[in-house]
């Protein structure tokens, strides 16, 4: 007999059936923390009782009264590498592992940071949009360049250090501030991140949601920044407070934002929505048909490992 699965996120017709394969699947993807999630309440209420195992991701998370109401739960994992609304005091509290997708989205996620720092640099949807309506170069500044600059990394982990490497590509000079100093990196280490921000042109941030990091990116970072300066963000939308950002763009005290997830995802940050220096995409760095494979295929193999009495892939908690 399958174990019995929860699934709070989408997943498409041939992951439903490869993860099916495996799993008797209930099937109810909520819309993410503080929004609809009446599918899932639905699922728990219903066959609370039959749930061994969740997949979620780390924007909807799993609530502590979700897992009270799960008595049978042993196994928690996300699509992704985010865990943030994940219960975890609660789930180590009653020995449930947690995992995560760590590593599978790692090169998607680089790649669009480089991609939207690359259009904020060189005004890519003002221009696309511009030729549109007969705009010619002689009609307006010349954008900067963006290699042989300063990047700053705000959280060198995996996506991180590939954003790095992407960056040397451009001959850029990597400093970083990040929870532990990794000297091996060969990259100059900052104390904090307002220094950083005062070498840098371009600040990535890369680092975990939650209480921590919360609005990390302020008005004092975003001054630091400068004038010439660009911040990136392709980690949680709540780490960048979006009224100072905002604030700055309009002040012309930095060059322009380049936002893969911002705050109140998925509705669109209203005070950045005037400024064709804020370029914004849908918290779509980490989706590529690769990304979601290897994610998906990353869950069954900890599922596999956590029946099997083997050691778990990507263990959180």
């Amino acid at each position: 007999m399958k174990p019995t699965l929860l699934v709070l996120v989408y997943l498409s017709d041939e992951h439903r059936a490869l993860v099916s394969e495996q799993f008797d699947m209930i099937y109810a993807p909520n819309e993410g923390l503080g929004a609809d999630r009446s599918n899932g309440a639905a699922q728990i209420a219903a066959r609370g009782n039959e749930i061994r195992v969740v997949l979620t991701n780390g924007t909807n998370g799993l609530l502590p009264q979700e897992i009270a109401a799960l008595p049978k739960v042993e196994l928690i994992c996300t699509v992704g590498v985010g865990f943030e609304n994940v219960a975890i005091d609660a789930a180590s509290a009653r020995g449930i592992p947690v995992c995560n997708a760590a590593g599978t989205n790692d090169d998607a996620v680089a790649d669009h940071a480089m991609a939207i720092l690359l259009a904020a640099v060189r005004r890519i949807p003002f221009l696309n949009s511009g030729v549109r309506t007969g705009l010619w170069r002689d009609d307006i500044p010349r954008p900067p360049h963006v290699s042989g600059r300063k990047m700053g990394i705000f959280g060198l982990g995996a996506i991180g250090r590939k954003v790095a490497k992407r960056a040397q590509g451009f001959d850029m000079e990597i400093g970083y501030h990040s929870r532990n100093r990794k000297d091996e990196s060969g990259f100059r280490w900052f104390d904090d991140i307002v220094s950083l921000a005062q070498w840098c042109d371009f600040l990535v941030i890369a680092a975990p949601g939650g209480k921590a990091t919360y609005h990390i990116v302020n008005a004092q970072v975003l001054d630091a920044l400068g004038p010439q300066g660009v911040v990136v963000n392709v980690a949680r939308g709540t780490l960048v407070d979006t009224n100072a950002v905002a604030d700055a763009l309009r002040d012309k005290r930095i060059w322009a934002a380049a936002l893969d997830v911002y705050e109140g995802e998925p509705t669109p940050p209203a005070p950045l929505l005037e400024f064709e220096n804020a370029v914004l995409t849908p918290h779509i760095g980490g989706i590529s048909p690769q990304a979601i494979h290897a994610s998906v295929v990353r869950f069954l193999q900890n599922a596999d490992a956590h029946f099997s009495g083997k050691p778990l892939l990507t263990r959180v908690n």
